[in-house]
Protein backbone atom coordinates (compact mmCIF):
# COMPACT_ATOMS: atom_id res chain seq x y z
CA UNK A 1 0.00 0.00 0.00
CA UNK A 2 2.82 2.46 0.85
CA UNK A 3 4.46 2.11 -2.57
CA UNK A 4 1.15 2.38 -4.38
CA UNK A 5 0.24 5.53 -2.46
CA UNK A 6 3.61 7.14 -3.21
CA UNK A 7 3.18 6.32 -6.91
CA UNK A 8 -0.37 7.73 -6.97
CA UNK A 9 0.63 10.96 -5.22
CA UNK A 10 3.72 11.31 -7.46
CA UNK A 11 1.60 10.89 -10.58
CA UNK A 12 -1.10 13.25 -9.29
CA UNK A 13 1.66 15.85 -8.82
CA UNK A 14 2.86 15.07 -12.37
CA UNK A 15 6.33 14.15 -11.17
CA UNK A 16 8.55 11.58 -12.80
CA UNK A 17 10.56 9.19 -10.65
CA UNK A 18 13.67 11.17 -11.60
CA UNK A 19 12.09 14.46 -10.46
CA UNK A 20 10.88 12.98 -7.18
CA UNK A 21 14.27 11.40 -6.55
CA UNK A 22 16.03 14.73 -7.14
CA UNK A 23 13.63 16.67 -4.91
CA UNK A 24 13.85 14.09 -2.12
CA UNK A 25 17.62 13.58 -2.42
CA UNK A 26 17.37 9.83 -3.02
CA UNK A 27 18.08 7.59 -5.99
CA UNK A 28 15.59 6.86 -8.76
CA UNK A 29 16.24 3.16 -8.15
CA UNK A 30 15.07 3.50 -4.54
CA UNK A 31 11.87 5.25 -5.67
CA UNK A 32 11.21 2.41 -8.11
CA UNK A 33 11.86 -0.26 -5.46
CA UNK A 34 9.58 1.46 -2.92
CA UNK A 35 6.77 1.98 -5.44
CA UNK A 36 6.97 -1.68 -6.48
CA UNK A 37 7.05 -2.96 -2.88
CA UNK A 38 10.60 -4.31 -3.09
CA UNK A 39 12.11 -1.94 -0.49
CA UNK A 40 11.06 -0.48 2.85
CA UNK A 41 12.33 3.09 3.14
CA UNK A 42 13.78 4.45 6.35
CA UNK A 43 11.93 7.04 8.41
CA UNK A 44 14.28 9.75 7.09
CA UNK A 45 13.64 8.68 3.48
CA UNK A 46 9.88 8.71 4.12
CA UNK A 47 10.16 12.23 5.56
CA UNK A 48 12.05 13.37 2.45
CA UNK A 49 9.54 11.76 0.10
CA UNK A 50 6.56 13.22 1.95
CA UNK A 51 8.16 16.67 1.91
CA UNK A 52 8.97 16.43 -1.80
CA UNK A 53 5.40 15.29 -2.50
CA UNK A 54 3.94 18.01 -0.28
CA UNK A 55 1.97 15.66 1.99
CA UNK A 56 2.12 14.76 5.68
CA UNK A 57 4.21 11.61 6.16
CA UNK A 58 1.42 9.50 7.62
CA UNK A 59 -0.83 10.29 4.64
CA UNK A 60 1.44 7.95 2.69
CA UNK A 61 0.10 5.08 4.82
CA UNK A 62 -3.61 5.90 4.38
CA UNK A 63 -5.93 4.35 1.83
CA UNK A 64 -9.39 5.49 0.78
CA UNK A 65 -11.43 8.67 0.64
CA UNK A 66 -11.94 10.87 3.71
CA UNK A 67 -15.18 10.68 5.70
CA UNK A 68 -16.85 13.47 7.73
CA UNK A 69 -16.28 11.38 10.88
CA UNK A 70 -13.11 9.35 11.15
CA UNK A 71 -12.40 6.73 13.75
CA UNK A 72 -9.04 5.10 14.16
CA UNK A 73 -9.29 1.87 16.12
CA UNK A 74 -6.43 0.94 18.41
CA UNK A 75 -5.58 -2.12 16.34
CA UNK A 76 -5.47 -0.14 13.09
CA UNK A 77 -2.88 2.48 14.00
CA UNK A 78 0.12 3.03 11.78
CA UNK A 79 3.55 3.35 13.33
CA UNK A 80 7.02 4.03 11.99
CA UNK A 81 10.31 3.19 13.62
CA UNK A 82 13.83 4.25 12.78
CA UNK A 83 16.08 1.47 11.45
CA UNK A 84 17.94 1.39 14.78
CA UNK A 85 14.64 1.09 16.66
CA UNK A 86 15.54 4.09 18.82
CA UNK A 87 12.50 6.20 17.87
CA UNK A 88 8.94 5.12 17.19
CA UNK A 89 5.94 7.25 16.26
CA UNK A 90 2.40 5.88 16.33
CA UNK A 91 -0.32 7.97 14.69
CA UNK A 92 -3.26 8.39 17.03
CA UNK A 93 -5.33 10.75 14.88
CA UNK A 94 -7.51 9.40 12.06
CA UNK A 95 -6.76 10.03 8.38
CA UNK A 96 -7.53 13.52 7.05
CA UNK A 97 -7.62 15.09 10.53
CA UNK A 98 -6.57 18.73 10.63
CA UNK A 99 -4.82 18.10 13.95
CA UNK A 100 -2.23 15.35 13.93
CA UNK A 101 -1.65 13.42 17.15
CA UNK A 102 1.35 11.11 17.51
CA UNK A 103 2.61 8.97 20.36
CA UNK A 104 6.39 8.90 20.45
CA UNK A 105 8.88 6.67 22.20
CA UNK A 106 12.53 7.70 22.31
CA UNK A 107 15.10 5.28 23.67
CA UNK A 108 17.68 6.33 26.29
CA UNK A 109 20.63 8.42 25.08
CA UNK A 110 19.21 8.94 21.60
CA UNK A 111 17.82 11.71 19.38
CA UNK A 112 14.79 12.01 17.12
CA UNK A 113 17.02 13.09 14.23
CA UNK A 114 20.73 13.69 13.78
CA UNK A 115 20.10 17.24 12.57
CA UNK A 116 17.18 19.44 13.61
CA UNK A 117 14.49 19.69 10.92
CA UNK A 118 11.72 22.18 10.20
CA UNK A 119 8.28 22.00 8.60
CA UNK A 120 5.31 24.38 8.39
CA UNK A 121 3.19 23.72 11.47
CA UNK A 122 2.69 24.50 15.13
CA UNK A 123 3.53 21.71 17.55
CA UNK A 124 2.93 20.85 21.15
CA UNK A 125 4.85 18.05 22.83
CA UNK A 126 3.72 16.53 26.14
CA UNK A 127 6.03 14.17 28.03
CA UNK A 128 4.06 11.20 29.38
CA UNK A 129 6.94 9.46 31.14
CA UNK A 130 10.68 9.85 31.44
CA UNK A 131 12.45 13.06 30.49
CA UNK A 132 13.69 14.65 27.29
CA UNK A 133 15.11 17.81 25.83
CA UNK A 134 13.25 19.71 23.12
CA UNK A 135 15.75 21.62 21.02
CA UNK A 136 14.21 24.50 19.04
CA UNK A 137 16.40 26.89 17.02
CA UNK A 138 19.36 25.91 19.18
CA UNK A 139 17.54 26.52 22.49
CA UNK A 140 17.35 23.53 24.86
CA UNK A 141 14.18 23.04 26.89
CA UNK A 142 14.30 20.24 29.48
CA UNK A 143 10.97 18.49 30.04
CA UNK A 144 9.93 15.87 32.60
CA UNK A 145 6.79 13.74 32.87
CA UNK A 146 3.73 15.99 32.69
CA UNK A 147 5.61 18.95 31.17
CA UNK A 148 4.72 20.34 27.76
CA UNK A 149 6.16 22.80 25.25
CA UNK A 150 4.58 24.48 22.25
CA UNK A 151 6.65 25.91 19.41
CA UNK A 152 6.68 27.02 15.80
CA UNK A 153 7.94 23.95 13.96
CA UNK A 154 9.11 26.10 11.06
CA UNK A 155 12.12 26.55 13.34
CA UNK A 156 14.66 23.69 13.24
CA UNK A 157 13.86 21.29 16.08
CA UNK A 158 14.43 17.80 17.44
CA UNK A 159 14.04 15.73 20.61
CA UNK A 160 16.89 14.36 22.72
CA UNK A 161 16.70 11.74 25.43
CA UNK A 162 19.80 12.22 27.54
CA UNK A 163 18.52 10.04 30.38
CA UNK A 164 18.95 6.36 31.11
CA UNK A 165 15.26 5.53 30.60
CA UNK A 166 12.76 5.59 27.75
CA UNK A 167 10.92 8.86 27.11
CA UNK A 168 7.26 8.51 26.09
CA UNK A 169 5.55 11.58 24.70
CA UNK A 170 2.65 12.92 22.66
CA UNK A 171 3.01 15.34 19.75
CA UNK A 172 0.15 17.50 18.49
CA UNK A 173 0.74 19.24 15.14
CA UNK A 174 -1.40 21.49 13.03
CA UNK A 175 -1.50 21.26 10.14
CA UNK A 176 -0.43 17.60 9.94
CA UNK A 177 3.10 17.30 8.70
CA UNK A 178 4.49 13.97 9.82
Amino acid sequence: MLGTTIREVRKARRLTMVQLAEQAGVSQGLISQVENGRADPSLETLRRLAEALGVPLFDLFQDGAPSPVNVLRAGSRVSVTTPTGSLTYEKLSPPSATLEVLRGRLEPNDVSSVEPHAHPASECVVVESGAMVVEVAGERIELSAGDSATYDSRLPHRYLNESGSVAAFLVFASPPSF
